[in-house]
C-alpha cells in the first residue's frame, strides 16, 4: 500500500512527458506506472495537469536570526512551499551575524531548527578577511559560497560586506582546494557608485536614473574579471542574477575555453522592464537593476536558447520602511519567493513556447546537479517526491491574503507582476 497515489496527470521525466500514475512511500517516489492500482493514505486525481519536479530555488535570503522582521523561517519558507519551491539554498546575508564562520553557521542552523516547511541548506560567505575560516564552514557542510563584487553590507557589527580583488583571488583559490562552488554578485563597485553619486548631485533619483547608474557593462566587467581569476585557480563559479545577455555571453565564452561555470537569472527580470518599475515604485527596485524592454528581449532569447541554467527568486525581502525614499535611498530587494513557477510557467512555457521539459530543467534538474542534489530535481524511481501540479488552463489573481511573507508590502509588488503577466 503506497502513502500516496498520483493519478493520471502529465509526468515530466528526463526523456519526456508521459500520462502516468505515481506511487510514493515515506516520502520517496516508488512506483511509476501506467496504472497503478489499489489503495493508498491519500490519492491525487491529476488528470488534465503537469506533475512536475518541485522548484529547487537555490538564492532565497532568509533574515533569521538577527533581522526576523525582515523574514523568518517560518514565514518565508511557507511562502516558498505555497508557490511550488521544496527546496531552497539561504545565502549568508542579510542574517545578523552573516554566515561567514563556523559560530555563525551555528547560530543560523539553530534558528531554522523546526521552523522550514520545505528541505533547506545553507551557503557560507566569502568576505574579507575571513579566508582562514572557509575550511570549517565547507567542513560543516555549506552547500557552497557567496562573494560580491559589488558594495554591500552596512556599518552594523555582523554584517556582510563585499571583497577586493585579493580576497576574490585567494578566496578562489581556497575555494578550488576545497573543491567548493563560488557564487558571485558580479557588478563593478567603483563604477556603479561613482555613477551613484553623480546621478544624486545632479538631481537624479527616478528609477531610470537608478537603472542607467549600473549599466550593463558594469556587469559584464566584473563577470569578466572573475572568470579570469577563475581560469587562473581553476575554481568553480556559478553567477547570480545575471540581467544581460551581454554577461551571458562572456560566462558561455569561458565556459567554452574551459572554465568550470553556470549561470542563472530571475523571474523579475523577465517579467518585468525599467519602463514599468517607475509606476511600480522601489518595490522593484532591485541589484542589478531591472534592464530595459529592449535588453529584457535579448535576455530571453538567452533564456530560450538554453544558455541560462536555472532560475531563483533571489527572495530579498526588508520591512516597508526600508522601501521609503528616491531609488538611491531604498533598499535594493525584491521579495519573490511564492510566485516564481507560476509567473514563469505562463511566461515562458505558454506565452514563449518553451518545451515543459526545459522548463523543468530550469527550475529543478539542472540545480539539483550543479548543487550534488542527488535525491532531487527529477522524477525518478527512490527519489524524494519532491513534486508539484500545474494546471496549464487555470487562472487567478493574487491577493494580499494569499501571500504567506513576512512584510506584507509585497503583495502589492506581486500584483503588479501578476497584472503585467496576465
Amino acid at each position: 500500500m503506497f502513502d500516496l497515489i498520483i493519478r493520471g496527470g502529465n509526468v515530466v521525466l528526463s526523456e519526456g512527458v508521459y500520462q502516468v500514475d505515481i506511487g510514493v512511500t515515506k516520502g520517496k517516489i516508488a512506483a511509476i506506472a501506467d496504472s497503478i492500482t489499489g489503495d493508498a493514505k491519500e490519492i491525487i486525481d491529476a488528470g488534465g495537469q503537469y506533475v512536475l519536479p518541485g522548484m529547487i530555488d537555490t538564492h532565497v535570503h532568509i533574515n533569521e536570526p538577527g533581522r526576523t522582521e525582515w523574514e523568518g523561517f517560518k514565514t518565508g519558507t511557507k511562502a516558498l512551499a505555497a508557490g511550488g519551491t521544496t527546496s531552497y539554498i539561504e545565502m549568508p546575508l542579510n542574517a545578523l551575524p552573516a554566515t561567514t564562520n563556523k559560530k555563525a553557521l551555528d547560530l543560523k542552523l539553530e534558528a531554522a531548527e523546526n521552523k522550514n516547511y520545505i528541505d533547506y541548506a545553507f551557503y557560507g560567505g566569502l568576505v574579507p578577511g575571513n579566508l582562514a575560516d572557509l575550511q570549517a564552514l565547507a567542513d560543516a557542510g555549506v552547500q557552497g559560497f557567496k562573494c560580491f563584487i559589488s558594495t554591500c553590507g552596512s556599518d552594523t557589527p555582523g554584517d556582510f560586506s563585499n571583497v577586493d580583488d585579493y580576497t576574490l583571488y585567494k578566496g578562489m583559490q581556497k575555494c578550488a582546494e576545497l573543491d567548493q562552488l563560488l557564487c558571485i554578485h558580479a557588478e563593478n563597485p567603483v563604477l556603479t557608485d561613482n555613477f551613484e553619486t553623480e546621478m544624486i548631485s545632479q538631481g537624479k533619483t527616478s528609477a531610470m536614473d537608478y537603472a542607467d547608474s549600473r549599466p550593463i557593462f558594469t556587469e559584464v566587467e566584473a563577470v569578466q574579471r572573475a572568470l579570469l581569476f577563475a581560469g587562473e585557480t581553476g575554481c568553480k563559479l556559478h553567477f547570480v542574477h545575471i540581467s544581460s545577455s551581454e554577461a551571458i555571453q562572456a560566462i558561455l565564452n569561458a565556459r567554452n575555453a574551459g572554465v568550470n561555470v553556470t549561470v542563472e537569472s530571475c523571474t523579475h527580470y523577465f517579467a518585468l522592464t525599467a519602463e514599468e518599475v517607475g509606476n511600480i515604485g522601489t518595490r522593484a527596485k532591485c541589484q542589478p537593476p531591472i534592464r530595459k524592454a529592449d535588453d529584457q528581449k535579448k535576455l530571453w532569447k538567452e533564456l530560450m536558447r538554453g544558455n541560462i541554467d536555472w532560475l531563483t527568486s533571489d527572495h530579498s525581502p526588508c520591512t516597508e520602511d526600508l522601501k521609503e525614499g528616491n531609488f538611491f535611498e531604498a533598499w535594493g530587494g525584491i521579495s519573490g519567493a511564492q510566485n516564481n513557477v507560476d509567473i514563469m510557467f505562463d511566461l515562458a512555457v505558454k506565452q514563449h513556447g518553451m518545451p515543459i521539459n526545459q522548463f523543468a530543467n530550469l527550475i529543478a534538474a539542472h540545480p539539483a546537479e550543479r548543487f550534488n542534489l542527488f535525491n532531487k530535481g527529477t522524477i525518478a524511481i527512490s527519489k524524494d517526491a519532491d513534486m508539484i501540479l500545474v494546471d496549464p488552463d487555470s487562472s487567478y489573481i493574487v491577493k494580499k491574503e494569499h501571500l504567506y511573507y513576512n512584510s506584507t508590502f509585497a503583495a502589492q509588488t506581486r500584483q503588479v507582476y501578476l497584472d503585467i503577466v496576465r
